[in-house]
């Protein structure tokens, strides 16, 4: 049993081919950066709809598969920007019809949770996500991926990419944004930790001043890496000592960065805590976590009509039942 995963939330489209024992047998992207600017959302589903079928066929050929040999498609529904969902959940519906295989529409963030649990053998940790969009620190509690804390503005990539494009790192701006903090000396910026909740907006403001006023630019990546990820490495062992999770799993895009990776590890080892993080490849988004949420959903039951299948932009983590 194979599932093929399609991923367009924002500015990835990506396909991932997945066994149901959980073997990645593809995982094949294409993702839109660019020098100045940010995302425009028409012009990112334009990019996606150019590169579908070159992807899906790269995809089946890496994992040397034929539709044929597919049992379910999978997509992201939401949230993301809506011109690009549709741009994978048309590309599903197409499939899906035309070779009569089942269909499933899953959650985005759901999928970077689970993909992080296959990959590195946990069983209800205390998750970290980190994205573009995102920032959330969840664990299981029932039947629902409960929000224990979350960003009041902006999400963490989203505040790297906004000061990114004031500092001409490019987009997404993260990877240069830490290259750039080495060697670089703190300077005190706006630390907002409310209850278990975080701001990043007045971060983002103060940095770019800085950087108007002359500071050195390694300075002011420096101070933003370490005020931002000192705040999430507060609410994450609060939230530890709250659960009393034994686990603390990082996942999401920001998950790439090394400096996070390290707090949170030093918090973890300080608490008596096992730290994991998603492999870098399964970091950003990805087709190969949309196939394997598919599976996970599908084994429990669930299947879509076609017909009917839809986008689903502002759905949030914890909207989700949890039957897998």
């Amino acid at each position: 049993m194979i599932c093929l995963g399609i991923e367009s939330t924002a500015h990835t489209f990506g396909v991932g081919i997945v066994r149901w024992n959980g073997t990645i047998l593809a995982n094949l992207k294409e993702s839109v950066t660019s020098i100045k600017g940010g995302m425009i959302p028409a012009e990112v589903a334009k990019h996606h709809r150019e590169v579908a079928n070159k992807i899906l066929h790269k995809a089946l050929e890496a994992a040397k598969v034929s539709l044929n040999n597919i049992n379910l498609i999978s997509y992201s529904a939401g949230p993301g920007l809506p011109p690009c969902l549709r741009v994978g959940r048309d590309e599903a519906v197409r499939l899906s019809k035309q070779e009569n295989i089942p269909l499933i529409g899953i959650n985005h963030c759901v999928a970077h949770l689970t993909i992080g649990d296959l990959l590195c053998k946990t069983q209800h940790p205390l998750y970290v996500y980190v994205s573009g969009v995102n920032t959330q620190i969840i664990a299981l509690a029932g039947k629902r991926l409960r929000v224990f804390g979350e960003t009041l503005d902006i999400g963490l990539g989203n505040a790297l990419d906004k000061f990114g494009r004031a500092a001409n790192l490019g987009f997404p701006a993260g990877a240069e944004l830490e290259k750039k903090s080495e060697g670089g000396t703190y300077i005190e910026l706006p630390y907002a930790v409310k209850g278990m909740d975080v701001s990043f907006s007045g971060i983002v403001t103060k940095a770019q001043r800085l950087l108007k006023e002359g500071t050195p630019l390694s300075d002011v990546c420096f101070s933003m890496q370490e005020t931002c990820f000192a705040m999430l490495t507060e609410i994450a062992e609060r939230a530890l000592s709250h659960t009393e999770k034994k686990t603390l799993l990082l996942v999401g895009g920001v998950a790439a960065n090394k400096r996070l990776c390290n707090m949170l590890q030093i918090m973890c080892k300080e608490r008596g805590a096992t730290f994991a993080a998603v492999p870098l490849e399964f970091s950003g988004d990805q087709g190969a976590m949309i196939a394997w949420q598919g599976i996970l959903e599908n084994k429990s039951g669930r299947v879509d009509n076609p017909e009917l299948a839809d986008i689903r932009p502002y759905e949030r983590t914890d909207d989700v039942d949890v039957t897998w």
